[in-house]
């Protein structure tokens, strides 16, 4: 009988774990731009599942050598744009294929982007446009600041949004375009004591939607304001499931880690609450992990799966969530202490997950192919198709 928990063949790996029946995994909506990658394959085939209703991911090493990957998102090609948070470098990860995995270009180095901490080159959006506008949009910090800029083709870096405080820790970084069209970030409350995170007048620890230039959105909670929802501590994931319901990480809490489901105007808590137990007026998580042991980031959505990439428990969170909102089952694990610190999780565009290692920062202990991006494939989804 083969175990719940991952295992490896060679130096690809193929896990076992068991979902809920019923759980499938399709090509993404229309609303994710890309195609699939010319990709890699694993070193071996999945093993067949017992009889319990257990399904098979497929786990396959796409980029090596990597130094701290932070943001994730998918061009056109079937390739993706990968930032490296210390060295401000902007790389394009395939499609075209190598003899040990996706060939791997630097696009840019941004000169403007000042390290240090978790600051840096942190999120990466593809615009919806880009088959005709080639704009990239990145969130990075500067000595002063956090910022959100774009990146038209072979043109300076143009910041759209600035004055988001920046610290050693907690500077946020999630950044994505939604279903409607508009590009959310997810910022840092950038204190040790989260003071900012409630006030309506800062734009630290808070989820922000905006325009492409920078603007609020129409539709916000305050129409002059960029602010979509408040109370956080850490917000580095945002991902939609198909009914357009937005779940963000929130990390850094002394207590727990959050995945949250965010509604408009809504205050999550910090820091008066930490995990659950919200008072009047704000809004418990979807579920938490002890922060020692989880410390989650990247997210992504297929289905009703939701999957959290975590640092501190190195290992994907991953979650059965029902039509309206509410967790199924036990949250379950994979890939425990096999590939280190696991920060960036994010959708590709044929259905599989790409996740990011952490390991040449600080806290990790790499190896000599750290850090990596990893592809998981669900056995029953058809992720991968070409």
């Amino acid at each position: 009988m083969l175990s719940r928990r991952s295992r490896f063949v060679a130096t690809l790996a193929v896990a076992v774990l068991s979902l809920t029946a019923g759980c499938s995994f399709g090509p993404p909506g229309p609303d994710q731009a890309g195609s699939p990658p010319n990709l890699p394959r694993p070193s071996a085939a999945p093993t067949a599942g017992g009889d319990d209703g257990e399904r098979q991911v497929a786990i396959t090493v796409l980029a090596k050598n990597l130094e701290v990957p932070w943001g994730i998102s998918f061009l056109p090609d079937g390739g993706a744009v990968v930032t490296e948070r210390d060295t401000a470098r902007i790389l394009k990860v395939g499609p075209e294929s190598t003899a040990s995995g996706l060939k791997v270009t630097e696009l840019r180095r941004l000169s403007e982007v000042r390290a240090g901490g978790d600051g840096g080159l942190l999120g990466v959006a593809v615009s919806p446009a880009y088959k005709t506008d080639k704009t990239l949009y990145v969130y990075y910090s500067t000595d002063r600041d956090n910022r959100i800029g774009k990146l038209a083709g072979d043109g300076a870096l143009q910041p759209i949004l600035t004055g988001i405080p920046r610290s050693t820790e907690f500077n946020g970084g999630a950044l994505a375009f939604g279903p409607d069209g508009l590009l959310y970030a997810g910022t840092g409350d950038a204190t040790p004591a989260g003071g900012q995170a409630p006030g309506a007048k800062s734009l630290a620890g808070k989820i922000l939607r905006i325009t492409t230039a920078g603007k609020p959105a129409p539709g916000n909670p305050v129409k002059s304001s960029p602010v979509w929802s408040s109370g956080h501590r850490n917000v580095q994931g945002l991902a939609w499931d198909k009914s357009k319901r937005l779940y963000a990480t929130d990390r850094g809490q002394p207590r727990y880690s959050e995945l949250n489901v965010i509604a408009k105007g809504k205050n999550y808590g910090w820091p008066k609450a930490d995990g659950t137990g919200a008072g009047t007026g704000l809004t418990n998580p979807l579920t938490s992990w002890p922060s020692d042991s989880s410390s989650c980031a990247g997210v992504g959505v297929l289905e009703t799966l939701v999957a959290t990439a975590c640092l501190l428990g190195e290992k994907i969170q991953l979650l059965n969530v029902t039509a309206n909102g509410t967790v199924l089952g036990s949250p379950q694990e994979l890939l425990a202490g096999e590939f280190g610190r696991l920060r960036a999780l994010v959708n590709a565009p044929d259905g599989s997950f790409w996740v990011s290692t952490s390991n040449q920062e600080d806290a990790g202990e790499p190896t000599p192919e750290d850090d990596r991006v990893i592809r998981l494939v669900f056995s029953d989804g058809g992720a991968g198709r070409s």
